[in-house]
């Protein structure tokens, strides 16, 4: 995930800056074009017209992520129930392997209650692991896979010691900003006294030979001069203190722990990471230590609908599975894989998976539990990633390829869906600038760009990410699979690209200034909708198979 970090070094400062600047519309992902003149998935009027009035049934859908909060206001009366676990008794009441799994199972937790938060990233572990493999040895006398290993080896230590120095380098220059920033506000506080805080008298001060006082007086009289109401210099401060943290938080997790080799929070979840086929470990903890990305995608998908609480979700009549693998570094291959297989197992028929990486460490096994999901008939819906990257170039895990297909056997997944991210701006500024793309491994754009949603403790926050475009997408499934439940994975799927909103005309690449084809961007060519694929699913036959796993059933990975 790529964090947008304010340059305020540069004195641009942003204090409300945001107010200065359009803002998407209440809602927007949930509107239409015609009727709002935004390009949502039209769910309000799919709800108002195609579908009312008519039946649907419960389905349930797993939010594989970093934490779900199950006590929100707008997400508790939907949370996924599991009917055969007594709550806080200490037993395994169903026989599913996991003692108190009500809403759902945390594969990063020990069974002391404690969760892993920080992480190496995957790369830095395979640093760590070739690093005990060869220690000191001289590659120059090796040969064979030996050699071809440290080649490689060599060649990713470098970029995970190359990032850590740049980190620990902007780590001190964030730090050295805040003191700089700060001194130029004190010492326009002391200049002025007691006449009030207005552009006029800041301007009027004379800096001098005072560099400290210079700086100040570049910030608050930009702040000023814009129109900003700024209230005193120490809302200036609070304001300069939040950015900076952001900043400092970042950097400080690249330094000290994503890429920091030596840096291993595995301990705390007490498996034995070497049986990569290990199952039952982990805590019935779905929130975690920091629950804001989950909790937020669980919002998209679903929050209470007209309740006049917060904001709507997607979907209506579906069930939030929380279930916990995915920490503040790269989530790990063997607890996305049992993540997977849990959500199965307990009767998910659609699974929503806003993470991703550059780097796997056992894909078979990922690829193993993606194919037990495809067998049994469930939908998985993956964002890109935020790269601004062309995935049919560059690496983005998990993925719907598999590596080891079988001469007979299907080579993709065929209920996998990959998102891209749409903004809420018109015309060529229609894709969201971090967004990954590619023609081939990027099936269909959704709205991702200043989502409004559920956040942990009962708040609401606008975040932006292929993250979010990914549950927009996963509410639309949810909605074809509630109201249509003779539909299969796969037809919904096929639905849903089919009846995408073709972009006819030209918009940034992501990351570029230049214009593209949006066909160029993703298979469909084209955008998420609501409308179009209820009307759609409306004339289509359903091929699924009814008879679905129990919950509680239990499967080892193939």
């Amino acid at each position: 995930m790529k964090i947008k970090i304010l340059w305020i070094a540069c004195f641009a400062f942003a204090f409300s800056a945001a107010n200065a600047q359009d803002k998407a519309p209440e809602n927007w992902f949930n509107l239409d074009k015609a009727a709002d003149n935004v390009q949502g998935v039209s769910t309000e009027k799919t709800y108002q017209s195609l579908l009312k009035g008519r039946k649907s049934e419960t389905v349930i859908v797993a939010v594989i992520d970093g934490g779900v909060d199950p006590e929100h206001e707008d997400l508790k009366d939907v949370m996924w129930v599991n009917p055969g676990e007594i709550a806080g008794n200490g037993k395994d009441d169903d026989g599913n392997g996991y003692i108190d799994d009500v809403h759902g199972w945390n594969f990063i937790g020990g069974k002391n209650g404690k969760s892993v938060n920080e992480e190496t990233l995957e790369i830095t572990r395979l640093v760590a692991k070739y690093r005990k493999k060869f220690g000191d040895q001289d590659g120059s006398k090796l040969s064979g896979k030996d050699a071809k290993d440290f080649a490689y080896f060599k060649k990713i230590e470098k970029e995970v010691e190359e990032n850590r120095a740049g980190a620990v380098e902007r780590l001190a220059e964030m730090e050295g900003t805040k003191t700089m920033i700060i001194g130029g506000l004190d010492a326009v506080a002391k200049a002025l006294g007691d006449k009030p805080l207005n552009l006029e008298n800041v301007e009027g001060l004379d800096a001098g030979e005072d560099q400290n006082l210079a700086v100040g007086m570049r910030i608050l009289g930009r702040a000023l001069a814009g129109g900003e109401e700024v209230g005193s210099i120490d809302e200036v401060k609070e304001s300069v203190l939040e950015q900076i943290k952001g900043g400092v938080e970042y950097f400080n997790s690249q330094a000290n722990y994503h890429y920091n080799p030596d840096f291993d929070p595995r301990s705390i979840v007490g498996d034995n990471y070497a049986n990569q086929t290990e199952k039952y470990y982990g805590n019935n903890d779905i929130k975690g230590p920091d629950a804001l990305h989950g909790t937020h995608v669980a919002g998209i998908i679903a929050a209470i609908r007209n309740n006049d609480k917060g904001m709507d979700g997607v979907a209506d009549n579906v069930r939030i599975m929380g279930v916990r693998a995915v920490p503040n570094g790269d989530e790990r291959d063997k607890d996305v894989a049992n993540a997977i297989i849990y959500a199965v197992d307990n009767g998910a028929s659609i699974i929503n998976m806003s993470f991703g990486k550059s780097y796997s460490w056992n894909k078979t096994i990922v690829d193993n539990a993606v194919k037990y999901a495809e067998k049994h008939d469930v939908l998985l819906v993956h964002a890109a990633g935020n790269s601004s990257e062309n995935t049919d170039v560059e690496n983005n895990f998990p993925r719907d390829k598999y590596d080891k297909a079988g001469l007979f056997k299907p080579k993709n997944c065929r209920t996998w869906l990959e998102i891209g991210a749409l903004s809420w701006k018109p015309g060529e500024d229609a894709t969201a600038r971090f967004s990954n793309f590619g023609k081939v491994n990027v099936d269909i754009f959704a709205p991702g760009v200043d989502i409004y949603a559920t956040a942990p403790d009962g708040e609401y926050a606008s975040l932006s990410g292929t993250s979010m475009a990914s549950p927009v997408t996963a509410g639309v499934a949810g909605i074809l699979r509630s109201y249509f439940p003779e539909l299969s994975a796969r037809q919904v799927k096929d639905i849903i690209m089919t009846s995408a909103v073709p972009v006819t005309y030209k918009v940034k690449q992501p990351g570029e200034k230049t214009t593209v084809n949006f066909s160029s961007l993703c298979q469909t060519g084209g955008i998420v909708s609501a409308y179009k694929a209820v009307e759609l699913a409306m004339k289509t036959k359903g091929k699924r198979k009814m008879k679905r796993l129990k919950a509680g059933a239990k499967a080892l990975i193939p």
